[in-house]
């Protein structure tokens, strides 16, 4: 590790032996029981469960990606990765009401809350495994997403491949998250979100110096990215994008599509294990307002990443003409090459020169003596690969000594992200495939070492996907927009739809769950020998697998069996959803009806103020850092009045404990 001293060995070293520490001492309290294990026995206080959820949606590999889009666009690049997920709008939904419905089940998990939706018959136990299907599913394809990112951004600090570095990665995260459970992820959370607050402010610092210190940083910014637009956050219809990313000109299409994919989706989730294992509805709520909040950090981060990125290309590349003329000498010296080969076969030129003398006498006559600096951020494509801004700024702006902090920092958002993830979905297979179906009466011992063993299953699985992708953007893109967009339509009938059901639930997610695998299969060979290069649109893929979701939804709803009477009142009396249920909204009494409109009036109200606050909260600081002040003034402007109508129709709503107290809702016969 020679871009790497003393010190940032015993940074990145302090931060291992604490999380191991940590991890350790949480054991006995993790395995009391199933509910300790899973949900920290429902004792977390909200500000405990906010900064876990920051942590968790601060990973390594989503920096990257969301770093690369900020790099080619600017501000601008919110509307595009922030929109399509790094930003989680979902939380705007999930703060205002869905996170609460979740909690007042008083279930585990999402499938175990399928029960509780459809009952114990058919149609609910059928729910409830497809639903603990759906989300081993989607965490195949997290872990496949962050092990791909992991890689790429390791394999450039240590002299192994990328493969090698994620297994090392995946295998410490692995371990911890098997020990010490879910105490394990809120606690380490909480200690690595001083560690990643750390980052942000070093970054941020450096970059506002880079900046203050031009003359003209909106002309460089401007010559280095090819992008006359950089400098503005104006939604335009139109952006300037390279090679391997030409299919996100269409920013507005773009951004109102993910805009609306996030509220959609957000109106069915909010099953995240801290929402059941809040202590109130209104701590669903501000955990979610702190998890925000401090989301906010995330984005002069990531900004500060890209103006340096910037500062490092002009230096590096002083002729820009030497980025396409590497590739097609890589590709002539070396045959055979695809885009998801390429960062695997470069590292192997730049750890083994030796093997390629005549490649590497090109390369030098190309990039001159420091080619080896230079080609990790060489695309495929012959364009700078934003993808390794990251890495590539912490290796040659950062002082060392700063390196191992940041290192840290990003290892650490990775392994909080990666822990949140497979905590989760083992909960789904133990509680509801192996002790619903397999082992009913299997005790709590048997229980955690089976959940051990899937804990270890899941993640190689995961790992061998994340190899299939050709970059992180491919595979992030097919997790958002295949995956989820198949089963979004059953997540939200389910709340919204009286007449939905176990069936509906189960058939339609597994046909949009069938539809996004089998397109992921023969994507490739619909672009190469069918002709039909639409298919590599994100938004035909959300498409596509939202009406199959939805078909199949309406008929598995009407070829089934209707939920029961008892279950449906009971469902219904326990959340009171917005939505379809007027024939038992009416047998409500009348003073906890108009309770109940009052409610979702104020819900309903509230959501376009909290959409409109996080998307100025994290766009403010990133146009700070660059100076663009005009358009500050107007985000500023936008934040307050959101701010203001947020605490109107929903802070101020908010009970001291819950909306209903137990046993306040009866419905009249």
């Amino acid at each position: 590790m020679e871009f790497l001293n003393a010190i940032d060995y015993s940074i990145i070293s302090i931060y291992f032996v604490i999380i191991i520490g940590l991890s350790l001492y949480l054991r006995k309290m993790a395995s009391k029981n199933l509910d300790s294990y899973f949900l920290g026995g429902r004792k977390l206080p909200w500000w405990m469960l906010g900064i876990s959820g920051m942590a968790s949606m601060v990973d390594m590999t989503g920096t990257m990606v969301a770093v690369s889009f900020i790099f080619l666009l600017g501000t601008r690049g919110l509307f595009i990765e922030g929109f399509r997920g790094a930003a989680c709008l979902f939380l705007a939904v999930v703060l205002v009401f869905t996170g609460k419905y979740h909690r007042r089940s008083g279930c585990m998990t999402g499938a175990e809350w399928m029960k509780f939706r459809f009952g114990n018959g058919f149609g609910g136990q059928f729910a409830r495994l497809v639903m603990a299907i759906s989300k081993i599913t989607w965490a195949v394809g997290m872990i496949a997403y962050l092990v791909k990112g992991v890689g790429l951004f390791l394999s450039m600090f240590v002299p192994l491949q990328p493969w090698q570095c994620a297994l090392i990665m995946v295998g410490f995260g692995t371990i911890y998250i098997m020990v010490a459970g879910f105490y394990g992820v809120v606690f380490a959370d909480i200690f690595q979100s001083s560690i990643i607050l750390s980052a942000v402010i070093a970054i941020t610092i450096m970059a506002v110096i880079k900046v203050t210190g031009h003359t003209d940083f909106a002309s460089l910014a401007t010559t280095i990215t090819n992008n006359p637009d950089w400098m503005s956050s104006r939604l335009s219809i139109k952006a300037t994008m390279p090679e391997g990313y030409k299919i996100y000109e269409t920013m507005m299409i773009f951004a109102s599509f993910y805009l609306l994919k996030a509220i959609f989706n957000g109106m069915g989730m909010g099953d995240d294990p801290k929402y059941f294992g809040a202590r109130s509805d209104r701590e669903c709520g501000t955990l979610s307002f702190m998890w925000t909040w401090l989301m906010m950090f995330r984005w002069p981060l990531m900004m500060g990443f890209a103006v340096l990125g910037i500062f490092l290309v002009k230096d590096l590349f002083a002729v820009t003409e030497a980025i396409p003329a590497a590739t097609e000498l890589i590709k002539a010296n070396i045959g055979e090459i695809t885009k998801n080969g390429w960062v695997e076969q470069t590292t192997m030129i730049i750890r083994h020169p030796e093997q390629f003398p005549q490649l590497v006498e090109g390369l030098k006559g190309i990039l001159g003596d420091s080619w080896a600096t230079k080609l990790p951020m060489v695309s495929f494509e012959g364009t700078v690969n934003p993808e390794r801004i990251v890495p590539a700024v912490i290796l040659n702006v950062v002082p060392i000594g700063y390196r191992g902090l940041l290192l840290t920092a990003l290892i650490a958002a990775s392994v909080s992200t990666f822990g949140f993830t497979v905590n989760m979905v083992t909960g789904f297979f133990t509680k509801d495939i192996y002790q619903a179906h397999i082992r009913p009466k299997a005790g709590n011992k048997e229980l955690i070492y089976i959940s051990w063993a899937f804990t270890v299953s899941v993640v190689i699985v995961g790992f061998l996907f994340g190899y299939t992708a050709k970059n992180i953007n491919d595979i992030w893109g097919w997790v958002t927009m295949a995956l989820i967009g198949g089963i979004t339509a059953p997540l939200f009938l389910r709340f919204y739809w009286w007449r939905f059901n176990g069936g509906g639930f189960a058939i339609g997610t597994l046909s949009g769950m069938i539809g996004a695998v089998i397109l992921r299969l023969v994507k490739t060979d619909l672009e190469a020998t069918a002709g039909l290069e639409w298919i590599a649109d994100e938004k035909w893929y959300f498409c596509i697998l939202l009406g199959i979701g939805l078909l199949g939804s309406i008929l598995g709803t009407f070829l089934t069996r209707p939920t029961e009477k008892s279950v449906l009142e009971n469902f219904y009396k326990k959340t009171l959803p917005i939505g379809f249920w007027a024939h038992l909204k009416n047998k409500l009494p009348s003073a906890t009806k108009a309770k109940v409109a009052k409610e979702h009036f104020n819900d309903i109200v509230a959501l376009p103020f909290t959409l409109g606050w996080m998307i100025t909260l994290f766009i403010i600081p990133m146009q700070a850092i660059i100076g663009a002040w005009f358009y500050l003034t107007i985000s500023a402007v936008i934040f307050v009045i959101c701010l203001i109508g947020m605490y109107i129709f929903w802070y101020s709503k908010l009970p001291k404990k819950n909306f209903y107290e137990e046993n306040e809702v009866q419905l009249n016969d």
